[in-house]
């Protein structure tokens, strides 16, 4: 190869670099407006993160909710990946690498701060988990937790240029991992694991996909946002969603309870998190063995 031939190529990709910066960014801002983010250090998460990193060689299968409509993109061009589109990790299984605009929006939900410790039930091959590290710095702490073996493998592999972040591949509602300002659940249950509710400190917060399953197998209902207030825990739902369901955290009664729970149309009236024994009254939107979503403030 001549000189010239080998300077051309370096400046190509030079272009290329820069295009995808470009790239990146134009992304974060479309996510921005989609989203309605507020939180620049989510914003500028997303600019940073290589999403062809975490998604394997081109060209992708994508997915657009808002046409119903899906493709494969024209070349492996990482360009085609910085759009609001769903990606295809495993079409057999159909599984995908989640909604941007939605887990954007999820993300900043958890008022992640600089130096938290996030734990991330369901990290699949770890894009959104690159993104929370981001936003957490390396004074912080990621624990990625995964229980399909193939996508704990792909995760670990992706995420090993992040030091703060550790992967593991077990049940994210068995797994302890430790004291926790932040928990990311990427996947319906029908109710906490108890571990999560431990887990957080003192104004910590969890976001669950709390849903009940349909006859096709998945589910759907709510984003539920628990925060830890000493004792106690107040809680709202904050989005809907339909969502893939989680192992280990459903249960047969419990999705019939949030089937007839949901169709009430009513629960923007929770407001609080109960985990010692009462009696079902009128203040309970939803009532089980081991908790209550409650109509009721938290008390003081």
């Amino acid at each position: 190869m001549t000189k010239k031939s080998d300077h051309n190529k370096r400046d190509r990709q030079r272009r290329t670099m820069n295009e995808l910066d470009l790239a990146r960014q134009y992304y974060a801002e479309e996510l921005r407006a989609v989203a309605n983010l507020r939180s620049e250090a989510v914003v500028q998460a997303f600019a940073k993160v290589r999403r062809e990193h975490f998604l394997g060689p081109g060209p992708w299968q994508v997915f657009s909710p808002s046409a119903e409509s899906d493709w494969t993109t024209k070349d492996a061009d990482p360009r085609r990946l910085y759009h609001n589109l769903l990606v295809v990790i495993d079409a057999e299984r159909q599984l995908n690498n989640g909604h941007p605009s939605f887990l954007a929006f999820l993300i900043e939900q958890l008022e992640l701060k600089e130096g938290d410790h996030v734990v991330h039930v369901g990290c699949g091959p770890g894009y959104y988990t690159a993104v929370m590290a981001e936003v957490v710095g390396s004074r912080g702490h990621v624990t990625a937790i995964e229980i399909d073996p193939q996508l704990a493998a792909k995760a670990r592999s992706n995420l090993n240029y992040l030091p703060h972040v550790k992967v593991f591949e077990a049940d994210g509602g068995a797994h302890d991992p430790g004291p926790c300002d932040a928990i990311l659940v990427n996947a319906g249950a029908t109710h906490p694991r108890s571990i999560w509710l431990d887990s957080l400190r003192v104004g910590g917060r969890l976001l669950l996909p709390l849903t009940a399953s349909d006859a096709e197998g998945g589910t759907a209902g709510g984003i539920l946002k628990l925060t830890r207030q000493d004792r106690t825990l107040s809680a709202s739902f904050v989005s809907r969603v339909a969502i893939f369901p989680c192992f280990g955290a459903r249960d047969a009664d419990l999705n019939e309870k949030l089937k007839e729970a949901f169709k009430r149309g009513d629960s923007e009236s929770v407001q609080s998190l109960r985990r010692e024994s009462h009696e079902a009254d009128d203040s309970c939107w939803f009532h089980g063995d081991t908790f209550c979503l409650s109509k009721e403030p938290i008390v003081a």
